[in-house]
């Protein structure tokens, strides 16, 4: 006759199951997918504030990013509070170079250019090499300060130009320079939150 389990080895195994469980979420959350809370309007009307993000950490680790994909990174220092650039440039173009340091906060933009491309700005929209691209998701900025950058630079090798789609509310790359593809944390593919917006970015 099979003889019961004591209830001191019921709990046991509960308490194991459970640390197992957490444990492994946390090893998913910390090294293949992170949630992320959107901070700001920046990405308007792509992503709303207090919208949530999923960021897959263990693909960029694999493929870089893409002109077009919306990802999670480290700005340059300062770029939270007083954005510079990490070079002296006139104001016809965007910066082309961020300072050395990255910041500790997180940041969600959209690649809008790749190493070696050349990027100008038209009233908010984006000359990719030399063409007005096509940016549907894109809220313009119309004519004002970060709107027209009309003299093109070229994006470092390494590097990621990033911009928000809401381009008259974004701190972006245009103030601070292109992102190293060393301080880029993932690429955002999903939003679980609120319920109404569910689904793939």
């Amino acid at each position: 006759m099979k003889k019961p389990q004591s209830t001191g080895g019921s709990l046991l195994e509960l308490v194991v199951i459970v640390a197992v469980a957490l444990g492994l979420a946390l090893g998913i959350q910390a090294f293949l997918v992170k949630p992320y809370r959107i901070p700001s309007e920046s990405m308007v009307p792509t992503l709303q504030i207090g919208q949530r993000v999923l960021v897959n950490r263990i693909g960029h680790s694999f493929s870089k990013p893409s002109v077009g994909d919306v990802v999670v990174f480290h700005p340059p220092l300062g770029a939270d509070g007083d954005p510079r650039c990490g070079v002296q440039h006139p104001r016809t173009e965007v910066c082309s170079r961020p300072v050395n340091q990255r910041d500790d906060v997180n940041f969600i933009k959209r690649v809008v250019a790749g190493p070696g491309d050349k990027i100008a700005i038209e009233q908010g929209h984006v000359i990719l090499n030399g063409k007005r691209q096509k940016e549907p998701f894109a809220r313009p900025c119309g004519v004002g300060e970060g709107c027209d950058y009309p003299d093109e630079i070229t994006v470092p090798a390494g590097h990621y130009f990033m911009m928000g789609d809401n381009r008259g509310s974004s701190d972006d790359s245009r103030f601070w320079g292109p992102v190293p593809n060393d301080w880029i944390i993932g690429g955002a593919f999903a939003t679980y939150w609120p319920p109404s917006r569910i689904g793939l970015l």
